[in-house]
């Protein structure tokens, strides 16, 4: 007969096995407690997804292809950055909002992440080159200088088209650091990253420092402003994703990735001994619960 030994390392094998099958995929009978984001940004899902409408004050949509769910959080910050850039600078174009993540989040076209409802894409406000808001031509790439070249044919294939007849815009650095200074200081949102190019974030960084902005807010935007090493420098949107809240992180939430000394701090995990686990298996297995364990080890002290 087995010994315990042998028979604790069998269960708990299939407990592992089980418990990567459901945190891998989505909830399950087996995994109840996953809900909300589930996951990592690039391989995830999400239940309970928020819908963003499809405008708001002071943005709107850039597409109709219903990409544009999100963790409850995610989607009141983009709400929220929206007016309140609108409010501190009335009259200029609305934000463009591109894609979020799907209903139930996983794969959608033309992104490795946004799959678990923490990532949206925001378009940059656009000036034209004398000064006038102008609504943002799509996601064209503006360089050092912060000029954006438009195309002729304007952006057809992600629904936007250029401004009039400019032939150039430049990059409404004001507005751009009031979204994100409105981001940063929000409570819904808990960035983790912006995703941005590093000669934009150097013009909006430098931007804030000559408006005398506080020295702490400015540490914390540079801080989460990056520009990514495995994709496009993204010269031509924001990328925002938000952190895992301490309840979603024990919901089914992960991500990697720091999480900054102001934000909530997510549970610390740590994992019961061996014994304390083949236990605690053996008491729901066994009948009897653990008024069964001798009779398993009965069989050891015989030999």
């Amino acid at each position: 007969m087995p010994s315990r030994t042998l028979l604790t390392t069998i269960l708990l094998g299939l407990v592992a096995l089980c418990c990567a099958a459901c945190v891998g995929s989505s909830p399950t009978p087996l995994a109840p407690a996953l809900r909300g984001s589930i996951g990592v940004p690039h391989h995830g899902v999400i239940t309970d997804a928020v819908e963003l409408p499809r405008q708001g004050e002071g943005y709107r949509l850039l597409r109709s292809n219903g990409v544009r769910w999100g963790t409850a959080g995610l989607v009141a910050a983009v709400q929220r950055a929206a007016a309140e850039v609108a409010r501190a600078r009335p009259g200029g174009e609305p934000l463009l909002v591109g894609d979020l993540s799907a209903r139930f989040g996983g794969a959608t076209r033309g992104h490795r992440s946004h799959r678990t409802g923490r990532d949206a894409d925001l378009l940059l406000y656009a000036l034209t080159p004398d000064g006038r808001p102008v609504r943002s031509p799509g996601f064209i790439e503006f360089g050092p200088d912060g000029l954006a070249r438009i195309d002729d044919s304007g952006d057809a294939e992600r629904g936007a088209s250029s401004p009039g007849a400019q032939e150039y815009v430049r990059l409404d650095v004001e507005r751009t650091w009031l979204l994100v200074k409105s981001l940063v200081r929000s409570p819904d949102a808990h960035v983790q990253w912006l995703f941005f190019a590093r000669w934009l974030e150097a013009l909006v960084i430098e931007y804030a420092r000559a408006r005398d902005e506080d020295p702490e807010l400015i540490w914390y935007a540079e801080s989460v402003l990056l520009q990514p090493g495995d994709s496009t420098a993204h010269a031509d949107h924001l990328h925002l994703r938000v952190a895992c809240t301490p309840d979603a992180f024990l919901s089914g939430c992960l991500g990697g990735g720091p999480y900054w000394p102001w934000l909530p701090a997510v549970p610390q995990l740590v994992a019961p001994a061996d014994s304390d686990l083949a236990a605690a298996i053996l008491d729901d297995l066994l009948p009897g619960g653990a008024a069964a364990g001798p009779s398993v080890a009965a069989p050891d002290s015989a030999l």
